[in-house]
């Protein structure tokens, strides 16, 4: 493994390697500017530092837990200014959390449903279907 160095910059296959985010996942990135476009070889590819590298892992982990994206820029922005405090993160991090949980309880819903209407399915060879009923009565839609 090739280790980036202040004046060492990576390929984007290479930035794709070790971040784990797409090709053109990295190129969105850029043109909603998620990230900022990096310098050009002189044959025109990219060249990522060391902290364009990390940023990209930080858009990258904070997708994996849910984070819109605006809610990734709000961050970066916070990062950015150089003069976040905890407090502020915390508690972007804890209103995010209340939209996950609000989310599973959802699920959980939805869960109960779907094995209620799958437990009053005989799966026999009739063409009532207890499921299909279930999907059709307008008393079950939200």
């Amino acid at each position: 493994m090739v280790e980036i160095t202040a004046s060492r910059t990576l390929p984007i296959g290479e930035a794709s390697r070790r971040t784990g985010v797409a090709i053109e996942t990295i190129r969105y990135y850029e043109r909603i500017g998620v990230i900022a476009n990096p310098a050009r070889t002189q044959a025109g590819h990219r060249a990522y530092t060391l902290d364009q590298v990390k940023r990209l892992a930080f858009v990258k982990r904070s997708r994996e837990l849910g984070f819109s994206l605006a809610e990734v820029r709000a961050l970066l922005t916070l990062v950015d200014a150089g003069g976040a405090t905890c407090a502020e993160v915390h508690h972007m991090t804890t209103e995010h959390l209340d939209t996950v949980r609000h989310k599973i309880a959802g699920l959980r819903t939805m869960e109960r449903v779907l094995k209620d209407m799958a437990a009053q399915c005989s799966q026999g060879d009739v063409p009532e279907c207890p499921i299909i009923d279930a999907l059709f009565d307008a008393r079950n839609s939200r």
